[in-house]
């Protein structure tokens, strides 16, 4: 839990909605960034020199910038289970990241000259956009967002947004570049880039021995558990064959839509459909790397499809598929639950059971250490937990 805290991103400070004013454009701008943008107005010379073009361009950014980070906070209220709580909420983020992306591109020297825009700022705005593609994936179970996120992942890596960072005296801001590593790792262990996460261990390897060495920190122990676990993740799930030329092939566990198996004569189709799984890894000392253990990785694969070109078969996220585009199938939605107690097992599984189509299929994974009971009132007990979740799983929605 500790190792995957530090993945995690954390809320912004001052962004607390009570510190937050209105705006008459809609927007909710923080008193403390107005504060700031007074600062950075003044600091290039005399503020009423500043052209009011300029002065206006500014003030747009830190609008989208704040209002970015304030939905972007959210994010973490929404409720983990259900599939359309949240649809709308991700389609409103999507927005205003799409427009602080743009905005910066367009003004980048006004943003240079009278904001002071850095490069790591602008490798902050890329990084949560990969973060909400990934997220979306999670809720979705769509591969193809994915794709979208490995593609500002690695936008941020080729560009060097980052670069400058360990040369400022900031240990928070090294944190936010160790952080989109392990973020990256993740999204290309999922995308069975095996030669990119090899070099990007490399990588977090030697940025973790800088930040170590330039700053006494309590976390130093649990970044290079990190390094320890994604190691032992890539060494337990070899995907490597060898084909006839004796090169390297990574295999992938995805079903391709020119792979899958011709039926059999006679078999009837469309009876019934998997539409939902629950994939639990409960097993002590499991190998594992930001709470996914190797079994729950090779699992989720098997129930997606090969990811497809975004751009061409889908609308933007958190929007509704138009009517007459060709359809598609989608893949099983998922929730993927690292040792989650009863409660929140039984919570994620009656609110798959609650929004099952009709004529559709629960799938249940559970990978979990066995107890043998001793006594006649523990037996008891797990005999009542065992049928109270049995009897939700056996049954067909129709």
């Amino acid at each position: 839990r500790g190792r995957s805290r530090l993945i995690a991103e954390e809320p912004d400070v001052g962004l607390d909605p009570r510190t937050l004013g209105s705006r008459p454009d809609g927007f909710m701008f923080s008193y403390r960034t107005e504060f700031a943008l007074k600062e950075i107005m003044s600091s290039g010379g005399a503020e009423d020199d500043i052209p009011q073009g300029e002065r206006k361009t500014v003030t747009d950014f830190c609008y989208l910038l704040d209002k970015s980070k304030q939905l972007f906070n959210g994010l973490r209220d929404l409720p983990q289970y259900g599939q359309k709580q949240w649809q709308s909420y991700f389609g409103r983020t999507f927005d205003v990241y799409t427009k602080l992306w743009k905005f910066q591109q367009q003004h980048r020297q006004v943003l240079d000259n009278r904001y002071g825009l850095k490069r790591w700022q602008i490798g902050e705005i890329a990084s949560k956009i990969g973060q909400l593609y990934y997220h979306y994936y999670l809720r979705t179970s769509e591969t193809s967002y994915l794709n979208e996120a490995f593609s500002f992942y690695s936008a941020i890596r080729q560009r060097s947004y980052y670069s400058q960072v360990n040369k400022e005296d900031r240990p928070e801001l090294v944190v936010k570049k160790l952080r989109y590593y392990a973020r990256f790792i993740v999204v290309c262990l999922l995308l069975n880039k095996m030669d990119v996460v090899k070099d990007l261990v490399k990588e977090l390897s030697d940025e973790i021995e800088d930040y170590t060495h330039r700053f006494n920190t309590e976390d130093q122990v649990e970044w290079n558990l990190v390094l320890q676990e994604v190691a032992a993740f890539i060494e337990a799930d070899p995907v490597m064959v060898l084909n006839d030329d004796n090169t390297i092939v990574i295999t992938s566990n995805r079903l391709a839509e020119t792979g899958a198996p011709l039926l059999e004569q006679g078999m009837i189709v469309g009876q019934l459909s998997l539409a939902d799984a629950l994939i639990i890894g409960n097993c002590n000392n499991q190998v594992k790397f930001s709470e996914l253990t190797v079994d729950m990785f090779r699992m989720l694969q098997a129930l997606e499809r090969e990811p497809m070109n975004l751009a061409s078969q889908m609308n933007k996220p958190g929007m509704q598929e138009s009517a007459d585009k060709p359809t598609r199938r989608e893949n099983p939605h998922k929730y993927l639950l690292y040792k989650p107690t009863f409660s929140q097992l039984y919570t994620f599984l009656a609110a798959s059971f609650k929004e099952l189509p009709a004529n559709s299929v629960l799938l249940i994974y559970l990978s979990a250490t066995g107890v043998f009971p001793t006594g006649r009132s523990d037996s008891e007990g797990t005999i009542k937990e065992c049928s109270l979740i049995l009897g939700c799983c056996f049954r067909i929605k129709t």
